[in-house]
């Protein structure tokens, strides 16, 4: 069956949108687990009891990051390669800090020794916190463009500062972003602990959510009132060749105006859901942690990155990675993307795929569902974690 390209190229923008949310759902609540590790747990048998809770599943999750990587990687060669360079620096304070992970959840355990295993503690925090941030700090930047330019030869130059230095992407805005996406990944891995953890543990952990959602809410909106308020110059198409033409983005025209990064929402209304579920969502999750309605909290949690997350990818639309320096150099959804039977053969391993990943995902939480007792850890002090 053969797909138009103008359709794979808005599939594709989905799919990947879909690859982040799931991501965000599954390693995010790891990442906001890690983060609450040191604070939640007060002794060590409280700390592996957070981290068994999340020890059997965490790697598989990491699928999502991999996934959704690699699928940017092939669909949106161009936005891969740009982005990898601008942000490398920001990349490899990630990767780094992504170390600490599999080297804390396997070698905590190794040696009982208190300052060992609290070391290896605000090691794994440091694995959910660092990456938690820079992830909001990488979209706040993005959705205020970013200072690129294409040669005739399409590769991609950038100012020095913006390469070689992390100080230009703390701007205040995207350091905003970044407390939006720590507050939901920490909320995130709140609720799952609620469901999984001991009753001691959990007791705190509705806390913590009930905090971290009205945290995600207010940040939430604020963001978006800083735009609303601050008429963000965004990036609208002038003119360009037809969706479905071979990929060039320097053929197209570019400008700016003020407040169009709300034109989705004017021209189709329905969308207004994505950020109505951004804030009203984490409100929810903070009430059902407060009432102790951990399932329900982890479900609106949920929600909410979904609304968080798809209010970001709607309000770009069609930009994915817009140029402040030379706008037309800008790459969207109809011009970054790979070739028709490159995204065909894509599409159809997605559809074959990813059902399969969600199949054994879905079978593994069930096989070891339950909550992590104390009399559990007790009884096992020699285990992996």
């Amino acid at each position: 069956m053969i797909i138009d390209y103008e359709i794979l190229k808005f599939a594709w923008w989905a799919l990947v949108g879909v690859l982040l949310i799931g991501f965000a759902i599954t390693d995010g609540m790891d990442m906001g687990v890690g983060t609450l590790l040191p604070f939640l747990g007060k002794n060590d048998p409280e700390r592996r009891i957070i981290i068994n809770t999340v020890g059997p599943h965490w790697d598989g999750n990491q699928v999502w990051f991999i996934t959704a990587g690699g699928a940017i990687f092939a669909a949106w060669p161009a936005v891969y390669a740009a982005a990898f360079s601008g942000f490398y620096l920001a990349m490899l304070l990630v990767l780094f800090a992504l170390f600490f992970r599999p080297v804390g959840f396997d070698y905590r355990s190794k040696i009982e020794n208190q300052g060992w295993r609290y070391a290896w503690d605000w090691g794994l925090f440091a694995g959910g916190f660092i990456p938690s941030l820079i992830f909001g700090v990488a979209f706040g930047n993005l959705l205020q463009g970013v200072p690129f330019h294409l040669d005739e030869f399409l590769r991609v130059t950038y100012d020095a500062k913006f390469l070689w230095a992390l100080l230009p992407l703390l701007n205040p805005f995207a350091i905003l972003a970044g407390l939006v996406s720590v507050a939901m990944l920490t909320g995130h891995g709140s609720t799952w602990l609620q469901m999984r953890a001991d009753e001691v543990v959990a007791t705190r952990a509705r806390q913590y959510g009930f905090y971290a959602g009205v945290a995600t809410a207010v940040l939430f909106a604020l963001a978006g009132l800083w735009i609303w308020a601050g008429n963000f110059n965004w990036f609208v198409i002038v003119s360009q060749p037809a969706y479905d033409a071979m990929p060039n983005p320097l053929a197209k025209e570019v400008a700016r105006e003020a407040g169009a990064l709300f034109n989705i929402y004017s021209n189709y209304p329905i969308a207004i859901l994505a950020p109505a579920l951004g804030i009203l969502c984490p409100l929810l999750m903070a009430l059902m942690s407060k009432a102790g309605k951990g399932g329900f909290a982890f479900l609106f949690s949920a929600l909410g990155m979904t609304g968080i997350i798809s209010t970001a990818g709607l309000s770009m639309f069609p930009f994915i990675m817009p140029s402040t320096t030379d706008p037309r150099s800008s790459l969207t959804v109809w011009d970054a993307t790979s070739s028709h039977l490159t995204l065909t053969v894509m599409f159809w391993t997605a559809v074959i795929f990813v059902p399969i990943v969600l199949m054994y995902t879905l079978w593994c939480y069930w096989r070891m569902w339950g909550r992590v007792t104390m009399d559990e850890i007790e009884a096992r002090s020699h285990s992996a974690y």
